[in-house]
């Protein structure tokens, strides 16, 4: 292992993992209902029901994970945990695309679950080298690889499918996820300092384990039931939206790439630059409420949007809301103390698996039934309506949540000085 101090190169690392993991995951979105026409021979508001199933099971895996990965980084470093993550990516990509059968497609995604809880190491990573005050910035720029990710992943992965067929983007994410592994092997440190590594201890290290250990930051543990609202919400968007525009829209799988190339091209945009202009200005809580209402309007308009190019201005105006998760993050790990990063991320990365089991479990059904003739009223977009009252009652969580505790870092507290709270945890 490098006993190199981590600097500029280890963030990039970071980025561009993030960034070639969103482009694999954005590769293979595009040509999902195609490929599970091809395996099963159902149209897309049918297929939306093994499309949930594949999500819930990739949550599912993550859910049980993450907790386990954030301790196994939390005491033997940040740098093997990634790593193992990278190669098992590249192999599980490879399996999905060769897969003759459906059931071998699903054994794949519950392996990409158990590889993808390492998110949460890349989140420890950042918060182990960068100071509380400006890790909602390092977050942000996080987000932006998520952002541009979407930008080339869906968009590759689209003309990828047009041109060689549904499983063509998934060899291309298992090259991809090579090839991160071997630059990561040659150019990453280690982050975690010794002093800060503890030891592994299973009742922590599961998914509600970690999730109980909150309990100690009443104000954390509020911000993460609100959480958990905004992302079932958030849940609408890979369990329905490429079935979504199929099935209203007559879109085939380029111009959901297309879609879902604006999506990344205005997140990155928002988290990757605007985050650290607007968050210290407006203070973090204010960033908080304003994203959070900007979804309620954002989810209802998708849901009402009845032609295809109403959705673009949708998405643009929808993406400032992408200062919110950063905001939340960055609150959050201050009040944290160091040795437990990465168990409040992998407590993080659980949750957002957790959301993506119960949130699917819902939003796809919804789409299927009021979009069939079952329906009492043919309703596409209700699913979008759903994902709306769920982040307006996210407001009123992370509202409760911050009387909860008055040393939390609010509108007034200086960007450049640490809350009381995440003061006394230092200490």
């Amino acid at each position: 292992m490098s006993a190199r101090a981590p600097g500029k190169h280890a963030i990039y690392f970071i980025f561009i993992t993030v960034l070639i993991d969103m482009i694999g995951f954005g590769l293979i979105i595009p040509v999902m209902p195609d490929l599970i026409r091809e395996l099963t021979g159902l149209e897309a508001n049918e297929s939306v029901l093994l499309g949930m199933l594949l999500i819930v099971s990739y949550a599912s895996m993550q859910f049980i994970c993450a907790p386990i990965i954030g301790g196994l980084s939390d005491r033997f470093g940040r740098k093997p945990v990634l790593l193992a993550a990278l190669a098992g990516f590249a192999i599980d990509y490879t399996i999905m695309g060769f897969a003759p059968v459906f059931w071998l497609l699903l054994a794949g995604r519950l392996l990409a679950g158990v590889f993808g809880a390492s998110y949460s190491t890349a989140n420890a990573f950042i918060a182990d080298i960068t100071p509380p005050e400006q890790r909602a910035g390092r977050f942000g720029m996080i987000g932006a690889a998520f952002g541009l990710g979407f930008t080339f992943g869906p968009l590759l992965g689209g003309y990828l499918g047009d041109w060689f067929g549904p499983r063509a983007p998934f060899l291309a994410a298992a090259a991809l996820a090579g090839m991160n592994f071997v630059y990561g092997l040659i150019v990453l440190p280690e982050s975690l300092a010794p002093e800060n590594r503890r030891r592994f201890d299973w009742k922590r290290a599961n998914p509600f384990g970690a999730l109980m250990q909150m309990r100690k930051y009443p104000a954390v543990l509020g911000l993460m039931a609100a959480v958990f609202l905004m992302l079932v919400g958030h849940s609408v968007f890979p369990a329905t939206w490429s079935y979504y525009a199929s099935f209203r829209y007559g879109w085939d799988s380029g111009d959901i790439g297309l879609s879902l190339m604006v999506v990344g091209i205005s997140s990155a945009v928002v988290m990757g630059g605007l985050t650290r202009i607007i968050v210290p200005k407006i203070g973090e809580w204010r960033a908080i409420w304003f994203a959070l209402g900007l979804g309620i309007f954002s989810y209802a308009a998708y849901g009402l949007a009845g032609l295809g190019w109403m959705v673009y201005p949708i998405i643009i105006i929808g993406a400032l809301g992408g200062i919110g998760q950063p905001s939340l993050q960055g609150v959050m790990s201050r009040i944290i103390p160091p040795n437990a990063q990465g168990e409040l991320q992998g407590a993080m990365t659980g949750l957002q698996s957790l959301s993506m089991i119960m949130g699917p479990l819902a939003m796809s059904p919804l789409f299927n039934f009021f979009s069939s003739d079952r329906a009492p009223v043919f309703l596409p977009g209700a699913a979008f309506f759903l994902a709306s009252a769920l982040t307006a009652l996210a407001i009123l969580v992370a509202w409760l949540a911050r009387k909860q505790d008055t040393g939390l870092a609010n509108e007034t507290t200086p960007a450049d000085e640490p809350s009381p709270v995440a003061a006394h945890e230092a200490e």
